[in-house]
């Protein structure tokens, strides 16, 4: 059973669910648990059934596909208003997931049961509109994600990723090649070379960006 503050926050975030009959939402927010994850917990894996839908409250979490040599390919991140398509998918097709969720940072989550989340999906039609939107907005990510794959070389989308992080970016390398899906000893060369560049400064677990309008040209030819 959620508490009044947790029902507040969830509100907050997820204001499409104000728009169910108070009885509704009151019964469907009785069937709903809060979870609290520490940061680096696997939330899913590849082939394992959906447990239910995630309302995340603060955190994050990042849904990566791996590889049997442990390369690692970020897919997507999910913040606090947002939650996984994979997820929806799951549960709308009933099907297991084909990638792997983990709590980026300590995560405060409230986890819908499956047969709430489709209580909730055949009862409200802006909770409907909201996934359908999150499926839409990750389509076009992730077709971004693989044309630059496909198209860019590592050292551009290195360069794109460094400029689209706040500045000074906190995070290691290896942090850096798992979302790109990487080696990182290949993302430590890329960045020594950025750094003889003049475009970028390393420190430990931090890259000071000296340099954005060049990492931003170079990460656009």
């Amino acid at each position: 059973m959620l508490d009044s503050e947790i029902k507040e926050r969830l509100l907050q975030q997820y204001p499409m669910l104000r728009e169910l009959p108070a009885a509704e939402l009151e019964g469907l927010l009785a069937a709903a648990s809060m979870m609290s994850v520490p940061a680096g917990a696997v939330l899913f894996d590849e082939n394992q059934p959906c447990q239910g839908f995630p309302l995340i409250l603060s955190g994050s979490i990042r849904i990566i596909k791996a590889a049997p040599n442990g390369r690692e390919l970020q897919l997507y991140r999910v913040v606090p208003g947002e939650s996984c398509i994979l997820t929806s998918s799951c549960l709308l097709g009933h099907t297991r997931y084909q990638a792997r969720g983990i709590a980026e940072s300590e995560l405060e989550m409230v986890l819908l049961p499956e047969k709430a989340f489709h209580a909730l999906f055949g009862a409200c039609e802006a909770f409907r509109s909201y996934v359908f939107h999150l499926f839409s907005d990750r389509l076009t990510d992730l077709m971004q994600l693989v044309s630059a794959v496909a198209f860019q070389k590592l050292d551009q989308r290195l360069a794109r990723l460094l400029v689209s992080k706040p500045h000074p970016v906190h995070t290691t390398h290896q942090a850096l090649a798992d979302e790109l899906g990487s080696a990182r000893e290949m993302v430590s060369r890329l960045l020594k070379g950025f750094a003889e560049q003049g475009w970028v400064r390393l420190g430990r677990e931090q890259i000071d960006i000296t340099d954005a309008a060049a990492l931003r040209k170079f990460a656009e030819l």
